[in-house]
């Protein structure tokens, strides 16, 4: 038995030497298993006992696979054990800030690195690392890149809220001791109907003026004159009464009228601008003397005209009232000194009084500019004394007085309360009606109007964003309308709906399909479940844009995109946004074939940037007008070429330059006159492209165009700005 079993081993080595594969391992398991059951002692001789388990004893053979599989188990487990004390405990990653529009150096600053860490992060990158500096303003893809290249992980910054500017306006001083004033003139408004001789009593105020004084030159320039009386008094007059520069005054709350006089002509009685101007006096509280004008007409009746002023409230005196009533000829100077002594007897009843020491406060009445002079104002002093070298702000300008001229144009150093006078040294040009304030320094002056630009700034954008809110409102209010109907019914069902609003559609041949007059994105929605094809309809539904671009989901449902779904998207022209989806290559190939854009994401933020995106790009670009430079024309010249005559304007350039290939534009005064190309630029005889700045040239222009002197010829160019949506769908 014993030497048969050595054969059969013997056997096996053969074959092991001679052949491979499974036979050679099947016929040495077949082999092994007749030597275990036939002679296991003769295998202990190649075993070591431990692993030698008795054929004999099935329960040992069990225990010693038992033993096996368990100790396979173990090991397992140790090598797991092992494994997991070799893991590296996890970091927390660095947390950087970002937001958008971050320059290289802001970026640096918020990783706390330094200028060449950003452009090593940014060396396998499409960005020009040589135009780059530490000004230059990053993508928000490469913000992310740099931040994520350098091991950190970024967060967006919350929109802080602008810090309030403190007030830095100047107001007018408190009412000062009644002890500390002093009388002053009174400032008297001539207000009327048109054609009742407000002009012309005026008029007759300045002859009769410049008769009783021997100085005369009561210039009509400034806007304003004082009328001396024989007994010494005197009174200032306004040449502006016109009731809306009044209204204006008044609405500024200054106080520059003391008193009205009333206008009334004795052959037309009241009439419509009378009432107004007996309103206006009434709402400012302004005390008025009647001026019955054109008495020496044949059809004159001054009681006439009494007895129409009781309708509106105002009692002559004569009728038991307090307003006076003085009959004058304007045109022929009849009883204008008793005009004049009846304003003075109300000023004294007025006690009209101002107060002479501290910061001057006044009224602008008229403003100008003058070519000798630049901006000039016409002022009513109402408090204090206006010197020469005074600091002034109005509005939102400022000036250091340099002169002082009074009503004769004559220089002077100071003027008090209830003078007029010329102010020159405005920085730039006020508006009549400002009131003007003295403050104490050029400094706190340009404070003053920085304040005043910032907040009239602010005023504007709160209107216009006011607006825009109510158009909003309205719009969203009949979209809400128009989707009122589909509200009720669940997803599926307003499937099935939008499904048959558009069924025509389909089998419309692609010619007749209408096109929409402005832009418009057609959208197709496929998710993996309900509640994410809900999640991106509700962000849809709060798209409020639709006056830029015209969003509609034609169809949405769950699963994959199909062929069904490009061939709809062909038929809309519009795009495919898939959620959490995907495409087989036959539909990617056949949306590719049709032109239709697959938008395929499993990040909902990333889906909506994409969308935006989409709807931006749908916006015409917005067209912005870049002025390249700025000439004045000095001379004109005709110049023969052939047997036609040119005009060529002689130039030089104020600012920039002069660009032949680009547009341009005439202005004379404040009106454009032409606008288009040029035919020829020279410089004395040469053909240029361009002129540079100081530099005199020659053009002629396409077109029948007249010159002057003085003429601003602007170069320009066109360059389109892309739009971007204004819809926000908060996140």
């Amino acid at each position: 038995m014993s030497a048969l079993l050595q054969d059969d081993l013997i056997e096996q080595s053969h074959l092991c030497q001679d052949t491979a594969g499974m036979n050679v391992m099947s016929s040495m398991i077949r082999g092994a298993r007749r030597l275990v059951h036939a002679d296991p002692v003769l295998l202990s001789r190649f075993l070591s006992p431990p692993l030698l388990c008795r054929a004999q004893n099935p329960t040992l053979l069990l225990t010693c696979q038992h033993n096996r599989k368990y100790a396979s188990k173990q090991v397992k487990g140790q090598n797991k054990e092992q494994r997991n004390l070799k893991v590296k405990p996890k970091v927390d990653k660095q947390e950087v800030e970002i937001r958008q529009r971050m320059t290289v150096a802001e970026l640096a600053q918020a990783m706390n690195k330094d200028f060449d860490h950003v452009l090593e992060a940014l060396l396998n990158t499409p960005v020009d690392l040589d135009s780059l500096d530490p000004d230059s303003v990053l993508e928000e893809k490469w913000i992310k890149k740099v931040v994520t290249q350098s091991g950190m992980k970024f967060r967006w910054a919350k929109l802080s809220q602008t810090r309030e500017r403190p007030n830095r306006d100047t107001h007018r001083r408190p009412p000062a001791d009644p002890s500390s004033l002093v009388p002053r003139p009174p400032v008297v408004t001539i207000m009327g109907h048109v054609d009742h001789g407000k002009t012309t009593l005026l008029d007759s105020l300045r002859r009769s003026q410049i008769a009783s004084t021997e100085a005369g030159g009561i210039t009509q320039h400034i806007g304003a004159f004082l009328v001396q009386l024989p007994t010494g008094e005197r009174i200032t007059f306004l040449d502006t009464p016109g009731h809306a520069a009044f209204s204006t005054m008044r609405a500024r709350g200054a106080n520059a009228t003391d008193i009205i006089i009333l206008v009334v002509a004795a052959d037309d009685g009241v009439m419509n601008q009378t009432v107004e101007s007996i309103q206006h006096a009434r709402r400012a509280k302004v005390p008025m003397i009647v001026a019955v004008n054109k008495c020496d007409k044949p059809k004159a009746d001054p009681q006439r005209v009494k007895q129409e002023l009781l309708a509106h409230d105002v009692v002559c005196e004569e009728f038991g009232g307090d307003v006076q009533a003085i009959h004058i000829s304007a045109l022929k100077g009849d009883n204008l000194l008793a005009l004049a002594e009846a304003t003075v007897a109300l000023a004294e009843v007025l006690e009209l009084k101002a107060e002479l020491s501290g910061s001057m406060e006044g009224l602008i009445i008229e403003s100008w500019t003058d070519k000798g002079k630049g901006p000039v104002t016409t002022t009513i002093v109402q408090r204090g004394m206006l010197k020469q070298g005074c600091i002034l702000v109005a509005g939102k300008s400022w000036a250091k007085v340099r002169f002082l001229f009074d009503e004769n144009g004559q220089v002077v150093t100071e003027a008090g309360p209830s003078s007029a006078v010329q102010v020159v040294g405005w920085k730039d040009l006020p508006s009549a009606g400002e009131v003007i304030l003295e403050v104490e320094s050029e400094r706190r002056a340009r404070e003053v109007v920085d304040w005043r630009t910032y907040e009239e700034e602010q005023q504007r954008l709160q209107k216009e964003q006011s607006i825009i809110e109510h158009k909003q409102k309205l719009h969203q209010e009949e979209y809400m309308k128009e989707k009122a109907e589909l509200t009720h019914l669940s997803w599926r069902q307003r499937q099935l709906v939008l499904y048959r609003a558009n069924k025509a559609k389909f089998f419309t041949r692609p010619s007749e399909r209408t096109q929409r007059d402005g832009p418009s994105l057609s959208l197709i929605i496929k998710g993996d479940v309900d509640g994410s094809v809900e999640a991106i309809l509700n962000i849809t539904d709060s798209y409020d844009a639709q006056h830029q671009c015209e969003l509609d989901v034609v169809h949405f449902g769950i699963g994959d995109i199909s062929e069904n779904d490009v061939n709809m998207a062909e038929t809309f022209a519009g795009s495919i946004y898939g959620f959490n989806v995907g495409a087989s290559n036959k539909v990617q190939k056949l949306a590719a074939k049709s032109g239709v854009p697959l938008r395929l994401h499993t990040v909902i933020y990333k889906l909506v940037e994409q969308l935006k995106d989409e709807l931006s790009s749908k916006l015409p670009p917005l067209l912005m007008e870049n002025v390249v430079g700025e000439a004045t024309v000095l001379a004109l010249f005709d110049v023969s070429m052939g047997k036609k005559v040119v005009p060529v304007a002689g130039c030089r350039v104020q600012n920039g330059q002069l660009d032949r290939r680009l547009k341009f534009r005439l202005i004379r005064g404040q009106d454009t006159v032409w606008e288009g190309s040029l035919v020829a630029l020279k410089h004395f005889k040469d053909d240029v492209v361009t002129v540079k700045t100081g530099m005199d040239c020659g053009l002629s222009v396409d077109g029948d165009v007249t010159f002057s002197p003085g003429d601003v010829i602007i170069c320009f160019e066109e360059l389109d700005s892309p739009q971007v949506t204004s819809w926000d769908p908060g996140f």
